[in-house]
C-alpha cells in the first residue's frame, strides 16, 4: 500500500509541476516577443510529453494491477520462491527457477498468466527492465 502511496503522491507532484510550467509558457507566448514565444512554445511541448509519460505509467500501473488481483483470486500469484524477512522474493532463488517461468511462456506463448508471472520473476531476479517488457505483453495478451 506504501508503494501505492508513493505512486500517488508523485503523479500529483509531476502534475502540479506540469500545471505551473505549462502556466509559465503561457505567460511567455503572452509576451509577443519572438524569443519569448519560442521558449514558451518549447515550454508548452514538455508539459505534454511529460502528461503522456504520466498517463502512460499511470495506465501501466492500473492494469498490472488488475492483472496481478485476477492471478492472485485464482491463487496464481505464488511463485515459490523463499522470500526474505521484508518480503521480497530472494533474487538467487529467483534466478535459478528463471528458465521454469520460461519454458511456461515458450510452452503456452498466449498466457497472459504465463506473460505475468515471468514478469514477476525478473522483477524477483532484478530485471527491471524486462519484467516490464514482460508484464506490458501479459497486458496485451489479456484485452485481445
Amino acid at each position: 500500500m506504501s508503494v501505492r502511496i508513493g505512486a500517488v503522491v508523485m503523479a500529483v507532484l509531476l502534475a502540479v509541476y506540469l500545471v505551473l510550467v505549462g502556466w509559465r509558457a503561457v505567460q511567455f507566448i503572452g509576451t509577443g516577443e519572438p524569443i519569448a514565444v519560442a521558449i514558451g512554445v518549447a515550454l508548452l511541448v514538455l508539459p505534454l510529453i511529460g502528461a503522456w509519460a504520466l498517463w502512460r505509467e499511470v495506465l501501466f500501473g492500473a492494469r498490472s494491477q488488475a492483472l496481478m488481483t485476477t492471478l492472485a483470486e485464482e491463487g496464481g500469484t505464488e511463485l515459490g520462491l523463499p522470500t526474505l524477512p521484508s518480503g521480497r522474493p530472494e533474487r538467487q532463488a529467483a534466478t535459478e527457477r528463471f528458465d521454469e517461468f520460461r519454458l511456461a511462456v515458450e510452452a503456452e506463448p498466449e498466457s497472459w498468466r504465463a506473460w505475468l508471472r515471468l514478469g514477476l520473476v525478473y522483477d524477483a531476479a532484478g530485471d527491471r527492465r524486462r519484467a516490464r517488457q514482460a508484464v506490458r505483453r501479459a497486458i496485451e495478451l489479456s484485452r485481445a
